[in-house]
């Protein structure tokens, strides 16, 4: 992530969390996420699964939780 002169938080396109990323190294890079995972239902016993099979397992969207997760980590801007 970068820092804006003005004190917003900035980040770059290929920061963002990703479906196929692995569920415990989100959570190691970005610990404001922890939360999201415990509310979508996310066990501790998923985090060796990537967000997309622990995702469809729990019935959610796939896309529904990373985009809760890049907010989590990176703020509303990275849900445009």
């Amino acid at each position: 992530m970068l820092a804006d002169p003005g004190g917003i938080r900035m980040f770059r396109f290929d920061q963002l969390i990703r479906h196929d990323m692995i569920v415990r190294d989100v959570k190691q890079s970005h610990p404001d996420t922890v939360p999201v995972f415990e509310a979508l239902g996310f066990r501790a016993s998923c985090d060796d699964c990537d967000i997309a099979t622990v995702a469809r397992k729990n019935g959610i969207s796939t896309a529904d939780a990373v985009e809760a997760l890049n907010r989590a980590a990176f703020g509303p801007q990275a849900a445009q």
